[in-house]
């Protein structure tokens, strides 16, 4: 059975951050991913994830700055998604990737995800392209060195204008140009089903080769719990199984009962047949 992970940036939004590893620890999940650490000391959360029994499995690189606030600023102020793509900010990215690699040590994390970036209006997208590939070789590069890896993920444009990475065959096609073997893709079931579809033959496609280094999901169109929506979520745990995957999937959708006491819990029933499983 697929292994969930609770996306502690998405999921029990009515708790202060720092409570929502309890709240995930005591409906059965077993590890948690989210989107930033940076606000908060690194002993502080590994504490809170041994306290809780949880594994952190992924998070983000910093998607902007260098330093607490102006992580925080790039990422609520100026919108930023990500330096990768972006030429001209290298040092920023290399800095970022810094920060990230020393959190991911401190929280024992294995994957770090680096965000592309927005493609800026009128961008040569062949120079964005190359300076993708140079920034992802040399953070494979140094994620390597900590026993890392890094991870691109195809992002849908409506939620996220000119992302830079959208489809499955481009992260696919970017990674093998990097040529490292600790660079894989994030795949978003959910941002692959906006903008391509096709989920059951894209997994069979893609999950054989070893190169999916974790996996997300999320109903569509709301982006609400993945039993609500256009897709069938349990037939594609099945096939998880047939394809033997035995990483991690991310639940990140946003409870459609909103930020409410209980509101995540309460719309976990799609979940407990996967943990009274084991799963």
């Amino acid at each position: 059975m697929p292994k969930f992970a609770a996306n502690l940036s998405m999921l029990y939004a009515e708790l202060p951050f720092l409570e929502r590893f309890e709240a995930a620890a005591r409906d059965g999940f077993k590890a948690v991913e989210f989107l930033f650490p940076y606000a908060w000391p690194k002993v502080e959360l590994a504490a809170r994830l041994q306290a809780n029994g949880l594994r952190q499995v992924l998070f983000n690189a910093p998607p902007g700055g260098a330093e607490r606030d102006s992580i925080a600023q790039a990422w609520e102020v100026t919108g930023a998604r990500g330096t990768a793509c972006l030429p001209g900010r290298e040092p920023e990215f290399r800095a970022g990737v810094a920060i990230a690699l020393e959190y991911a040590q401190a929280l024992d994390c294995p994957r770090i995800h680096l965000m592309a970036g927005l493609a800026p209006e009128g961008a040569d997208r062949a120079l964005l392209r190359a300076t993708y590939v140079a920034n992802l070789r040399w953070a494979a590069l140094e994620a390597a060195k900590h026993g890392r890896e890094v991870l691109i993920e195809p992002i849908n444009t409506r939620d996220i204008p000119r992302f830079f990475l959208n489809r499955q065959d481009h992260a696919h096609e970017i990674m093998g140009e990097v040529g490292a073997a600790n660079l894989k893709v994030q795949m978003d079931l959910y941002h692959c089903q906006i903008v391509e579809g096709d989920l059951a033959m894209k997994l069979r496609q893609y999950l054989p080769g070893g190169r999916i280094g974790h996996l997300q999901i999320a109903g569509v169109p709301a982006r609400h719990e993945p039993d609500v929506g256009e897709i069938n979520y349990a037939y594609l745990f099945s096939l998880l199984d047939e394809l033997q995957y035995d990483g991690w999937v991310g639940c990140e959708y946003r409870p459609a009962r909103g930020a409410v006491a209980g509101g995540t819990s309460a719309g976990l029933g799609w979940l407990r047949p996967y943990l009274e499983t084991g799963g």
